[in-house]
């Protein structure tokens, strides 16, 4: 948490009225796995995972979860006209064999309006997803299309208070330098966007000098409370 925390800087002020979340430190706790069949490894996610929300400009904010201290994840949101859209992120892991750490760091782009989160949407409702991803260390770029369906409002328990959630189901086809698919489910907060939960499973394949190797996530986090620190 203290390593997250000192993220924050400029930018985090929370101005009255703001329909964003509040920015600051978010603690959730969660499980998973993160596996690499070449090299064979194993990192495990959790179960403090420590989430990080920054506003940027007048309508957007970005969100970090921490899944490990090898593992991180933003996603770079906006909000126009009380519908909410997914911009972009990033997503960074290093893995060490033996004395040696390697780190791959991706960069997504999503088009205008993909993942959106309509203001007022009705239970089946989806946008189309198209995000563009390019990584240090896995040549050419990766394209990841697919359907975002509104599942209804839900109730989710933080910290023992009940919130009014928006759930939705993110399934997404990975080509290209990476190939494979994606299963997220999201519930984020009606009243202004905070991340309440996530569940994901990730598998894709990757080409290497030495044969494919299949990288897979699996795992879950919770809000644990709706107090972030400042």
């Amino acid at each position: 948490m203290q390593q997250a925390e000192s993220r924050l800087g400029r930018g985090s002020a929370d101005p009255a009225g703001d329909p964003r979340p509040a920015p600051g430190v978010y603690r959730y706790t969660g499980s998973g796995t993160d596996r690499l069949t070449l090299p064979p490894m194993t990192q495990a996610e959790g179960p403090t995972m420590p989430g990080t929300v920054t506003l940027q400009g007048a309508h957007c904010w970005a969100f970090r979860i921490d899944y490990s201290t090898h593992h991180f994840e933003t996603w770079d949101y906006c909000l126009h006209q009380g519908n909410l859209s997914l911009t972009g992120g990033h997503v960074w892991q290093l893995w060490s064999i033996g004395p040696v750490n390697i780190t791959n760091l991706t960069s997504i782009t999503c088009s205008p309006g993909t993942l959106a989160v309509p203001a007022r949407a009705s239970p089946g409702e989806h946008s189309t997803s198209r995000c563009r991803g390019t990584s240090t260390a896995v040549k050419g770029q990766m394209t990841s299309t697919g359907p975002y369906r509104f599942e209804g409002v839900v109730t989710v328990r933080v910290g023992g208070t009940p919130v009014r959630a928006m759930r939705f189901l993110e399934l997404r086809t990975d080509s290209g330098a990476q190939r494979g698919t994606e299963r997220s489910e999201f519930w984020f907060s009606q009243s202004n966007g905070l991340l309440l939960r996530a569940q994901r499973s990730i598998k894709v394949t990757t080409s290497t000098p030495f044969g494919t190797s299949t990288y897979t996530q699996v795992g879950t986090f919770t809000l644990a409370s709706l107090t972030p620190h400042r």
